[in-house]
């Protein structure tokens, strides 16, 4: 299956650069089961659902991961870019680094000269992946990084503006709780409280589940056949209870809609042939392409993505790929915005995919 396949031309004025406030008054492009069309704001999503649905919702919370920090050796100091990528054990991560040349193993990297936040380099690991580890434990460290650190926007918004001060509440979730990901699940980025308060009021179950983000979620298909593709793996958890209110929604002859590729992720990985859901917890590198048996979600909300992107191919492999190419052009025609920052759409399963 060809790359070129899911290809599309998007003029850059269409990427969303700052996010639509408040939340909820983003667009919202309906795609129903009859592959029409249908021009909503996101605010309306109760009137798409009935009580009994059940929304899945990925409760990760973006950790501020960017810093510019000083690489120690001798007497010398050179300035560095950092990424956090992930978090391997208590105060070890893996990062990313710019210039990553000028590293080498055993020197120190200088995160804060207030505070003697110093991380020692241990090793150089596969995709430019750096081992780090800090001088400070794990609880005090997760506090220093969210009081220091900066949002890690994705490279198509820091290319074109610096990080503003409302960077770290907008690109959060207002359902956010468990620390882990380095970036946002953004279809969630559109929901408010008071959204979800109407939701729960209207019967709607909400159904939360984790899966932490990693930076492989931008990593472009460099393949020409996209089944070639490897896949990033990332750690994820479905509770009992979560499992036990996916059956009964199932059993009740109820809709499931998950939140974002992310829940997607979890909820395909948690769930057998027959449909059942079981408790879930560890990492995950299910590689959705088309021809996939989806078996989890009836619906699913998800951001416009990049082209050749593997979450582009997962919507494709859930919509098909021509209806949903065809979903998208209208979107551009319709002033739609985006990636991260962007509008939404609501996807009706296809199920002769």
């Amino acid at each position: 299956m060809n790359i070129d396949l899911f290809d599309f031309e998007l003029d850059k004025s269409r990427i969303a650069l700052t996010p639509v406030h408040p939340r909820d008054q983003s667009k919202l492009l309906y795609l129903d089961d009859n592959k029409q069309f249908h021009n909503k704001i996101f605010c309306e999503l109760p009137t798409l659902l009935n009580a009994g649905d059940t929304l899945v919702i990925n409760e990760t919370k973006v950790i501020p991961t960017f810093f510019e920090v000083f690489r120690l050796r001798g007497a010398n100091r050179s300035k560095i870019k950092v990424n956090l990528i992930k978090k391997i054990s208590n105060n070890v991560w893996l990062i990313l680094a710019k210039p990553k040349k000028r590293l080498i193993i055993g020197d120190h990297l200088l995160f804060s000269n207030n505070d003697n936040v110093i991380a020692d380099i241990i090793s150089f690991e596969k995709e430019d992946h750096i081992k780090i580890k800090f001088n400070i434990e794990e609880g005090d460290l997760d506090d220093w990084l969210f009081s220091n650190g900066q949002v890690p926007l994705p490279p198509y918004i820091t290319s074109k503006r610096n990080l503003q001060d409302n960077d770290k509440e907008s690109y959060q979730t207002v359902y956010a709780t468990q620390n882990g990901s380095v970036a946002a699940p953004t279809a969630g980025l559109h929901f408010t409280n008071e959204l979800i308060s109407q939701l729960i009021q209207n019967g709607v179950n909400i159904c939360k589940v984790v899966l932490h983000v990693g930076s492989g979620t931008f990593t472009p298909i460099k393949v020409e056949n996209v089944k070639d593709h490897n896949i990033h793996s990332e750690w994820c958890y479905l509770s009992e209870d979560a499992a036990l209110l996916l059956n009964k929604t199932r059993s009740n002859n109820k809709k499931i809609i998950a939140v974002g590729t992310t829940s997607m992720r979890i909820l395909e990985t948690a769930v057998d042939d027959s449909g059942n859901f079981s408790k879930y917890i560890g990492d995950t590198d299910i590689y959705i392409t088309p021809g996939f048996n989806f078996r989890a979600a009836d619906a699913m909300i998800t951001n416009f993505h990049l082209p050749k992107s593997s979450l582009f191919v997962l919507v494709c492999a859930y919509y098909g790929i021509n209806d949903m190419q065809r979903a998208y052009k209208f979107a551009i025609e319709n002033n739609y915005r985006f990636y991260s920052y962007g509008d939404a759409c609501f996807i009706m399963k296809d199920n002769n995919v």
